[in-house]
């Protein structure tokens, strides 16, 4: 089957439902974008390319391609240029590109579609499995959140098939050259470590994508077995806390930790040892999130900021 018929399949660009693809110029945004005019319509395509600034006339010639491309597609073109925020790159870069992408899908009442490939599953499994510990590193990206769809991951299309597919319809694409240098994380996964893995079992990266899938259908049942335990509620005492024993109970903590900041707290369950033998007090539990013990009850709330010396 190919690559249409599979994204076709998973009926995440539905005709007559708005989309905005983020269109970067690569292989695979080029892919994705040819595949929902022929599955949505043009009418109900955007595009949005952001150009941050960094790449001098690279990132011009990266520009322009993505006009032509839409040109050609029959496709409206949206142009955000980001200004440069303090600390680390590629986290501002991430919350540009989603930050334009969700404005842009919102005010089409419509979904918004990033271009991630399987091959890019893989590699986001084996990063996070190496910088943060527990089987939320092993779930990989979810092919939907919220307004955010995944077609091609969902489809389970490689980069290779992508590459193929703009071939074999004409459409040119734009290489990132430091796609191919050993400055970036991904970069060295992509071309030191895979090719270690598939040196090892050619089946590799088809393992690591179907251990990806069943671990998230496990954690459906996981995160159920959580609600119910609390029952809706945002303590617990520590006394049922310790009973649950560390599996069930790492991850209630980890939960609690995570409402109460509103983000991933890996690090909270190394402190579930120490929370159980916690009388009343306060525990930092990492990531911004402090356990907080009184009458025997536990709850989680944020780290206070500190206070500056005088």
């Amino acid at each position: 089957m190919n690559v249409l018929e599979r994204v076709r399949q998973t009926a995440l660009l539905p005709p007559g439902r708005p989309v905005v693809v983020l269109l970067s110029g690569g292989r695979d945004s080029t892919c994705l974008l040819d595949v929902a005019v022929t599955l949505v319509g043009a009418p109900g395509v955007r595009a949005l390319h952001v150009n941050y600034g960094l790449r001098g006339a690279e990132a011009k010639a990266d520009e322009r391609a993505c006009a032509e491309l839409c040109e050609r597609l029959g496709v409206a073109l949206e142009v955000h240029r980001p200004e440069r925020a303090p600390g680390n790159l590629q986290a501002w870069a991430r919350e540009a590109r989603y930050g334009a992408g969700e404005a842009a899908a919102a005010a089409l009442d419509g979904r918004m579609a990033a271009a991630h490939t399987a091959s890019d599953q893989v590699e986001t499994v084996l990063l996070r499995l190496a910088a943060s510990p527990g089987r939320r590193a092993l779930l990989g990206m979810a092919p939907t959140r919220g307004r955010l769809v995944r077609p091609l991951l969902a489809a389970a299309v490689t980069r290779d098939e992508t590459a193929a597919w703009c071939a074999s319809r004409g459409l040119a694409w734009r290489e990132d050259a430091t796609n191919a240098g050993a400055a970036f994380a991904r970069s060295r996964a992509r071309h030191g470590l895979l090719p270690a893995l598939r040196a090892v079992d050619p089946r590799a990266e088809a393992n690591i994508l179907r251990t990806a899938e069943l671990l998230r259908d496990e954690a459906e049942v996981l995160d159920a077995l959580v609600a119910a335990t609390l029952g809706g509620a945002d303590h617990v005492a520590v006394a049922r806390l310790r009973e649950l024993g560390p599996a069930l109970g790492r991850l209630v903590l980890r939960h609690l930790a995570e409402a109460a900041t509103g983000a991933p707290c890996p690090r909270a369950v190394r402190r579930y040892e120490e929370v159980v033998a916690l009388a009343d007090g306060a525990l930092d539990l990492g990531d911004g999130a402090r356990a907080l013990v009184t009458g025997g009850v536990l709850r989680v709330g944020r780290t206070p900021a500190r206070t500056p010396r005088q």
